[in-house]
């Protein structure tokens, strides 16, 4: 079988078989070089460094390229819940919004929390059958969490089309590996510190002119923040960066960079190599006598019957994890065939 080998060149050399991207990404080493030495500039300029928008801006940029929108139509915070939640606040009671079952709770609990919204869920694959005239929103992750299928994302915005609802797609566990258009969607959250490889810390919201009418905001929303410190914003930023939070200094300095790697390499070129991956594996343990999940496509593959070789993948330093009692491998651009045989040579030892 062909080898496939790493991308990134010098910017990666873990010491772990790293197969967890769905948890958390790696950090590049440009990245991590930037918050060495925004540390040590906070020891004389302090924690915002001295320029603290200029790589949130920088990420902001580089992140409207990755998912084809324009800056302008991207908001920068620090969770996906929190997104969520200024989503969630701005609808009217009453709303009906319809998730997939077994969603990530970042993206549900802040509907199920909040007072007069109902909630209802239908299982992945109907999803777009589900849509009815009294839902206002969808809410769904583009790939899942648990197990790495592939939502159907045109056949579920153009059934919330065809019934009037809008649109929220959760992009953390797609954004960097599957080609996308975030500007097809009403709303697009994504939490940035797994397949984009950013720190831990910052998270994106993509909205268009007509945005949430409730708003979170701190000083930094105001169309100067200089001018926005003290009582009411008078006037608000223009676009999405209205709905931003004061952000981590750190982590966008580190996304800053991340990001720009991410788009040097080119998405398009990140899916190739990481379905190949996918697919490898599948073979791999079907030839253990396993059946892999979901289909080809995805570079999350979840094997049921396979959670008990966790505990000797560890001892061997192959970094994986276990969902639903299945085992979940995550293929990303630092990975390479030698990773692939690794995970199937040791987790293969116990038959």
């Amino acid at each position: 079988m062909q080898r496939i080998e790493p991308l990134g060149g010098d910017e990666f050399a873990p010491l772990t078989t790293y197969l967890n991207s769905a948890s958390s990404g790696l950090i590049p080493a440009r990245a991590a070089a930037a918050l060495r030495a925004a540390v040590e500039e906070s020891v004389s300029y302090g924690s915002m460094g001295r320029d603290y928008f200029g790589p949130a801006d920088a990420s902001r940029a580089a992140f409207a390229r990755l998912v084809r929108v324009a800056p302008e139509r991207v908001a920068i915070g620090g969770a996906v819940a929190v997104h969520a939640a200024l989503i969630a606040g701005s609808l009217p009671d009453g709303a009906e919004v319809l998730v997939p079952e077994g969603e990530f709770s970042s993206l549900v609990n802040p509907f199920a929390a909040r007072h007069g919204i109902k909630l209802r869920t239908a299982p992945l694959a109907r999803l777009a059958d589900a849509v009815r005239p009294g839902t206002a929103l969808v809410a769904f992750s583009a790939v899942q969490a648990l197990d790495g299928r592939i939502a159907d994302l045109e056949g579920v915005r153009a059934a919330a089309g065809a019934h009037g609802a809008r649109t929220l797609l959760d992009v953390t566990q797609a954004a960097g590996w599957l080609p996308l258009r975030a500007g097809d969607f009403d709303y697009v959250v994504c939490g940035a510190f797994k397949w984009l490889l950013c720190p831990r810390g910052a998270s994106f919201l993509v909205c268009g002119d007509d945005g949430p009418e409730a708003l979170h905001a701190g000083w930094v929303a105001g169309a100067d923040p200089a001018e926005s410190n003290y009582g009411p914003i008078k006037e608000l930023a223009p676009g999405a960066r209205r709905y931003d939070e004061p952000h981590a200094n750190y982590s966008y300095v580190g996304a800053a960079q991340s990001l720009a790697l991410l788009n040097e390499i080119g998405v398009e070129t990140v899916h190739a190599h990481n379905t190949a991956l996918a697919d490898r594996y599948r073979a791999g343990v079907r030839a253990l006598g396993h059946t892999p999940l979901p289909a080809p496509g995805s570079a999350i593959v979840s094997v049921p019957g396979l959670a008990d070789a966790a505990d000797r993948l560890e001892a061997a330093r192959v970094r994986v994890s276990v969902r639903a009692g299945s085992l979940r491998a995550a293929f990303h651009l630092y990975n390479s065939s030698d990773d692939v045989d690794r995970l199937l040579e040791v987790a293969g030892e116990g038959r």
